[in-house]
């Protein structure tokens, strides 16, 4: 059964840290596109990072350019999205999201992909 399970989630300062986690089960994770989305209460998902199946191929909204990286590590069948100088409006559900194609511009479309975790919560807050 697929499933990946995202976690690091918290609550954290303005300015502050978080690394988000995505780990793969049921399924080689280096097939795949992984993009991460933020969700919050009365908007649509929206497309934050994207990372290629063979990582050659970036892309980030341009709100969190500079400040978050996205990476992989196919051993460990996990993506990761590092998230430095946190804003408020950072805040939301964070979702990784695979699919077995390479999006090019349609990357940061939800509909794009195939298989979704759980979600991870991220406050930013003083």
């Amino acid at each position: 059964q697929r499933r990946l399970v995202e976690s690091g989630g918290g609550t954290v300062q303005p300015g502050g840290s978080l690394r988000l986690s995505c780990v793969a089960s049921g399924f080689t994770l280096e097939d795949s596109a992984v993009g991460w989305f933020r969700q919050v209460p009365g908007k649509d998902r929206e497309g934050i990072a994207y990372i290629s199946s063979t990582s050659d191929e970036l892309n980030y909204e341009d709100s969190v350019k500079g400040r978050f990286t996205i990476s992989r590590d196919n051993a460990k069948n996990s993506a990761y999205l590092q998230m430095n100088s946190l804003k408020p409006e950072d805040a939301g559900v964070y979702y990784c999201a695979t699919v077995t194609q390479s999006l090019l511009a349609l990357w940061s479309s939800k509909w794009s992909y195939d298989y979704w975790g759980q979600g991870a919560q991220v406050t930013v807050s003083a």
